[in-house]
């Protein structure tokens, strides 16, 4: 995916190429995490995914969602969820059975911003993207709460495979989340360019990996 976002990277911040690499760090570390099922690789599982959000929120957050005692000012803000995510990052060891709640949680302001951000635009590409992404993410949120607080029954009737089908769909789901962040943020920060969604490995099949291409210029008068 960093090699398909290489032309909108360069366009808007390389710091994009962190999401990515933080996005390979989180699977890494899940999959350490259920080899060994350690309490290090549940931390590190946690806290790889709070640092991907956190990374996900300094680029893409649109400045008109900033607190209100920062203005618009990126760089104060990008300061505030790094401390933020620092001192998370040192809770998450005192109450490590609320992380993933907390981590899902966080869901909840993302969803706002989005359906904020749909009700604004009349872009069917992004309209789409959005709809996909929630769609993904509500079916990957009730596989793991089902999995979370039914599992004696999904047991009962051996069916144990609701865990996995949640990192298959918010493994899917991210990709989506991020291309559909980058188009948001594009509407303010990149304005005079036009980005165009595409898939991987061709637009026309049913399944792709979606990413962001940058077509051309236009300016406003």
């Amino acid at each position: 995916m960093m090699f398909l976002m290489h032309p909108y990277a360069q366009k808007r911040s390389r710091y994009i190429y962190s999401v990515s690499i933080l996005f390979m760090v989180v699977g890494l570390f899940s999959m350490y995490f259920h080899m060994t099922l350690s309490f290090l690789g549940q931390l590190l599982d946690e806290i790889s995914i709070l640092w991907l959000l956190a990374s996900g929120y300094s680029i893409w957050m649109p400045r008109c969602y900033f607190p209100t005692f920062l203005g618009e000012n990126r760089p104060q803000f990008i300061c505030l969820v790094v401390v933020t995510t620092l001192v998370s990052t040192f809770l998450s060891f005192l109450k490590p059975t609320v992380n993933a709640y907390a981590l899902n949680s966080i869901a909840v302001h993302i969803l706002y911003i989005v359906f904020q951000e749909y009700k604004k635009t009349s872009n069917k590409e992004l309209r789409h993207l959005i709809e996909v992404s929630v769609v993904l993410w509500a079916f990957a949120l009730t596989s793991w709460i089902s999995d979370r607080f039914l599992c004696s029954f999904w047991q009962q009737i051996n069916f144990f495979y609701l865990h996995s089908i949640w990192h298959v769909l918010i493994s899917i789901t991210f990709p989506y989340g991020m291309v559909t962040m980058a188009l948001v943020d594009a509407r303010y920060e990149m304005p005079d360019q036009t980005l165009k969604v595409r898939y991987w490995p061709r637009d026309t099949w049913p399944v792709g990996l979606p990413y962001v291409e940058i077509i051309g210029d236009h300016k406003n008068c």
